[in-house]
């Protein structure tokens, strides 16, 4: 054979190989994702024994279901908590939505927090900072203002917090609400992202995020505080890495952490989207070239292109078929989260499938494409290793 025959056989063996142990991946996230969210732990103490948990709620802004998600944390069952509110601006609506809470559960212990402190780059770090400090438990949850949480979410949390294990987390889902946009956002989150999310957990690959993530103080504390943080945006990937660092174990709970958004759309989503694909290539730039070959269609056009030049098989046929079997796949493990019925149509879901795997390759070109992150109000550059710096605009007088 001459050397073109034996570099493309060695190139389509490769990428054979490559589509077999994604294949892995499907049927293991399958596995772990039935096992995992069917569980419900028993407490081998009374629950009056459970150590305390400060539950840290950042806020900024109002949207229409914040009374909503913010109400669901005054009727958690679980027997020592505290709900500490943290609101940058004093002119906030949201102080007016908690206000009314407090009122209305007085013998809920919460307090709220108003002005932050600056204490780096990281606008969420500088918010939370004052309430983190006040924290009277050694357990801190820190649970965004769209997270709708379920009354036995703590203890589910506090019980997967094993006597090795530093940090445990909720995996992204999104409840069901009205429209198309609510549809794409459970069909990414169930399906695409919950994979790679599974596996990765599985294998102890850092894929921790801070939408909800219950942590021990002490560890952070031995690190230089929540303010060590602040340097960089995805802090909560710092906050598991530093764990994981330091021998601990970070797993993640067997409730999904429920978003609950009132403003939600699809322009939104494709920008948080593109927000943390950036995020994700700064701190590990590998995924440069592992994340688009991972892609249904990408990997589906190089594998049926490898196994026809392999096998002599017709490539189309390859290909339809692997697109099949992934799009059930998808379907199953959305069902596995959903715990029954989904909220839409197959049909919904078929078009709502298409249009992710079509367009998340776009996704990841335009997170490429520039380092600027808009944050909130603010603009960030991106630095490699997660790193940022805040972008002020010139003001002309």
């Amino acid at each position: 054979m001459e050397t073109v025959d034996y570099t493309l056989l060695g190139l389509t063996t490769f990428i054979f190989a490559a589509w077999c142990f994604n294949w892995s991946l499907h049927i293991v996230s399958l596995i772990y994702g039935k096992w995992k969210f069917n569980r419900k732990l028993n407490p081998a103490v009374p629950l009056e024994e459970l150590p305390g948990v400060s539950i840290i709620k950042p806020l900024l802004g109002v949207d229409p279901h914040l009374f909503e998600n913010l109400e669901s944390y005054f009727n958690i069952k679980y027997p020592q908590y505290e709900l500490l509110f943290c609101i940058q601006d004093e002119m906030d609506a949201a102080i007016m939505i908690v206000q009314s809470l407090l009122k209305k559960y007085p013998n809920i212990d919460a307090k709220v927090f108003v002005g932050g402190k600056p204490v780096g780059i990281n606008p969420k770090i500088n918010n939370m900072i004052s309430g983190y400090k006040a924290a009277k438990y050694d357990l801190v949850l820190i649970s965004d203002s769209a997270i709708y949480i379920s009354e036995d979410a703590v203890l589910d949390m506090v019980l997967t917090l094993t006597e090795n294990t530093g940090l445990v987390h909720q995996m992204p889902y999104a409840c069901t609400r009205k429209g198309f946009a609510s549809h794409m956002e459970k069909i990414f989150f169930g399906t695409q992202h919950a994979k790679m999310y599974l596996v990765a957990n599985l294998l102890g690959i850092n894929c921790a995020t801070g939408m909800s993530s219950l942590m021990r103080k002490e560890v952070i504390e031995e690190a230089g505080g929540l303010s060590h943080y602040s340097q960089y945006l995805a802090e909560d990937f710092f906050l598991a890495e530093t764990f994981l660092k330091k021998g601990w174990k970070v797993r993640i709970a067997h409730q999904t952490a429920k978003q609950n958004s009132g403003t939600y759309s699809m322009p939104y989503l494709y920008t948080r989207l593109t927000r943390w694909a950036k995020l994700r290539t700064a701190m590990v730039p590998s995924l440069i070239f592992w994340e688009p070959v991972s892609q249904c269609l990408v990997l589906g056009v190089m594998n049926a292109l490898s196994m026809s030049y392999l096998f002599n098989w017709t490539a189309s046929v390859i290909f339809l078929v692997h697109c099949l079997i992934w799009f059930l796949f998808d379907y199953i493990l959305i069902k596995v989260l959903e715990k029954g019925p989904l909220p839409f149509s197959k049909f919904e879901f078929l078009v709502g499938w298409i249009i992710n795997e079509v367009t998340y390759f776009c996704v990841i070109i335009r997170s490429h494409w520039d380092s600027t992150i808009v944050w909130r109000t603010k603009r960030f550059r991106l630095r490699w290793g997660g790193i940022v710096e805040e972008l002020h605009t010139k003001q002309t007088v």
